[in-house]
């Protein structure tokens, strides 16, 4: 099958189609979308060889489980081994031995086929395109927040970031009902932004505004500094990028202010699927281009340049 591979530099190419092992499910790729990690994934993040890409939908075109057969599924990326403390606990996305599609021990998605585990698989309803299914683990991602703090209608939350997840993450936020403020570099991505329902500013131009709650979604390693300027004492501040290079700031201020940092990674689909099927969430304002699959190194090309969603179609 053909698939994206990379080692020190990204190249399609031809590689075995996976065999199906025992448990899982061979599923025919029909559009994934390129998202920030993979692109930290070629800078060097992770240390990651091999085919990339982990948000996706496909049809499941061989299973043991006949009720999976000719459905349109997404998959959770956290693949656990099912027997330590965390797995038992329904923590398999903090499995010490798990793999991460596309991006730890695991053959990604930007290729034909994949072969992933059923119980890491998710039905989508009819009524959710293939587009907006792309968007299911992102969504998810948006929406771990809330399991991991409260958040009320009167509450002040700031989003530092414009991109994708920063966009999705606003439209969760804004179903709370609080006031959400969301800074951003880009002129067209903020008024996608104030659309949603966001009063928006130029991150350039600061704020002396504090808020409750920050959320870091901005990809960029001077989005953390940002937010520790506008956080309030006591506040909170939700940690979404991931990038390869390290950060310097100012260790003396958080423990002054008494500032609370949360890590933020992988959600739940089922709440994530809910809301697409429920149409509360906008996708379409998100994607920028639709890429055939031929062309994707252009494709990668294309969303390393500030760009928001990036698809590739395999169909």
């Amino acid at each position: 099958m053909k698939a994206l591979l990379f080692e020190n530099s990204i190249s399609i190419g031809k590689i075995p189609k996976p065999a199906r092992k025992d448990g899982e499910s061979l599923i025919k790729v029909l559009l994934a979308g390129i998202c920030n990690t993979d692109l930290e994934i070629v800078r060097g993040y992770m240390g990651f060889k091999g085919v990339l890409g982990h948000e996706f939908i496909g049809i499941v075109e061989d299973s043991e489980n006949h009720s999976l057969i000719n459905k349109r599924v997404v998959s959770e990326i956290n693949i656990g081994c099912g027997h330590c403390h965390f797995c038992i606990n329904g923590l398999k996305r903090h499995c010490p031995n798990r793999s991460v599609v596309g991006i730890l021990n695991h053959q990604g998605a930007f290729a034909q086929y994949i072969s992933i585990p059923d119980s890491n698989l998710f039905i989508i309803p009819d009524n959710v395109s293939d587009e907006q299914a792309v968007f299911v683990e992102p969504l998810a991602a948006a929406l771990e927040i809330f399991e991991q703090v409260k958040i009320y209608p009167s509450s002040q939350v700031a989003i530092v970031g414009d991109g994708k997840l920063a966009l999705l993450i606003l439209q969760v936020i804004q179903l709370t009902g609080c006031k959400c403020f969301l800074f951003g570099k880009h002129k067209e991505k903020l008024e996608i932004a104030a659309k949603f329902g966001a009063i928006t500013s130029f991150a350039k131009k600061g704020s002396s505004q504090k808020f409750d709650i920050v959320i870091e979604s901005s990809g960029k390693k001077e989005g953390f500094t940002f937010a520790l300027n506008i956080i309030k004492p006591r506040g909170t501040i939700i940690l979404k990028s991931t990038y390869q290079s390290n950060v310097s700031f100012n260790f003396a201020k958080i423990v002054i202010d008494e500032i609370h940092i949360i890590g933020s990674r992988c959600g739940p689909f089922e709440p994530a699927i809910f809301l697409l099927e429920k149409k509360f969430i906008q996708i379409d304002p998100l994607i920028s281009k639709v890429f055939p699959f031929k062309d994707f190194i252009e494709a990668f090309t294309f969303a390393q340049k500030d760009n928001l969603k990036v698809l590739i179609d395999f169909k």
